[in-house]
């Protein structure tokens, strides 16, 4: 079935439908990534946003719903150059089109990606619609992009009740934001006990149950629109616990000390960023998934100091607190399928927490 891509700018892509015929707007971001496209399509941090695949080639090793990163995907929407239709891996149990179908994300294939991503690259992140009805008259059509907005995703992504992975050794609050299954997962690993609490959880609920580090996961949207949930991680900076924060919840710890944040041109999405600390000089390749940043220029020096920057663009990357034991950043150490360069942050957390690494 023929699909249409339509951007608030007026370009159209004409391609191929891909999983579900309906109509879709939505924010359109590009993901760099070579692989882990299911991790990708299952991370919350796309909640309200379709996601562009700049690899040419996706779905060729199938869908493994082991390695799902939350218990349903969140993008708005999925844009490929070339689906394929005849995955080759033997952990595959399905394909990345019925994949689409069976959770009714419309999607589209066919089209020139590599145009697209420089479209998004130069004139920055812009809303788009996915559709299989062919319009005369893009007027109508452009006034609803341009009417679009990402509202309410954390709350949306979040988990609704607590829950706890059970282990032996530290006790971790995490604050779930639109978290990604590995965060839990990589503190589990490491003999933690992970109590996974929903966003809207008062600092003082956390606090009561006495753990002895909190983790602020990543998630979805402008940092800045969730002004109860900064006001609760305010509390939590004021504890002595120790606090170690990924992505969404490094912005919001910024916020929540007086620091600003803003919108990037078309943000950091893909596996291969390049982050130096600042302390030793050393370089990681990160994973990174994020449309806003820290402005480091409103950060005061006696409350939180710059760790590390993004090597391409000098955009900031992670904070360290004055005084405090807490340190968060803006990329992704427990990233699947990799890179696993920066797993250290977690024996990192564990040691601040007491625990031996």
């Amino acid at each position: 079935m023929k699909a249409f891509l339509i951007l608030e700018d007026g370009t159209v892509f004409e391609g191929k439908s891909i999983g579900s015929a309906r109509e879709v707007i939505s924010e359109i971001v590009f993901n760099t990534s070579m692989t882990g496209y299911l991790e990708v399509l299952t991370d919350p941090s796309y909640a309200g946003q379709a996601v562009v695949m700049t690899y040419p080639l996706i779905g060729n090793y199938g869908i493994c719903y082991e390695d799902m990163e939350s218990d349903r995907p969140w993008p708005d929407g999925y844009i490929v150059r070339e689906l394929s239709r005849l995955p080759s891996n033997f952990r595959s149990v399905d394909t990345i089109q019925h994949f689409l179908e069976k959770y009714d994300i419309p999607g589209i294939c066919g089209i020139d990606t590599r145009a697209l991503t420089k479209i998004l690259r130069e004139k920055g992140t812009m809303n788009g619609m996915i559709t299989v009805h062919e319009y005369d008259d893009l007027s109508e059509p452009i006034r609803r992009m341009k009417e679009y907005t990402v509202k309410g995703v954390v709350k949306a992504t979040s988990c609704k009740e607590k829950y706890i992975l059970p282990g032996k050794g530290k006790k971790v609050a995490l604050l779930d934001l639109g978290a990604k299954r590995n965060i839990a997962r990589s503190l589990n690993q490491r003999g933690c006990e992970v109590t996974v609490y929903p966003c809207d959880t008062p600092a003082e609920t956390i606090l009561a149950a006495k753990p002895d580090g909190i983790m602020l996961s990543n998630g979805p949207g402008d940092p800045k629109e969730n002004v109860e949930i900064i006001r609760e991680i305010r509390k939590l900076y004021e504890s002595d616990v120790p606090i170690f924060a990924i992505c969404l919840g490094h912005q919001l710890m910024a916020l929540a000390t007086g620091a600003d944040t803003y919108k990037l041109k078309y943000g950091h999405r893909g596996g291969n960023h390049p982050v130096r600390d600042l302390e030793t000089g050393r370089v990681y390749i990160s994973s990174q998934n994020h449309g806003y940043a820290v402005d480091p220029a409103s950060l005061d020096p006696k409350v939180a100091q710059e760790a590390f920057q993004n090597v391409n663009d000098g955009t900031n990357e992670g904070l360290r607190y004055i005084g405090k034991n807490i340190f968060t950043v803006q990329y992704h150490p427990e990233a699947c399928p990799g890179p696993q360069d920066s797993g250290y942050l977690f024996d990192k957390f564990i040691s601040m927490m007491g625990g031996d690494q």
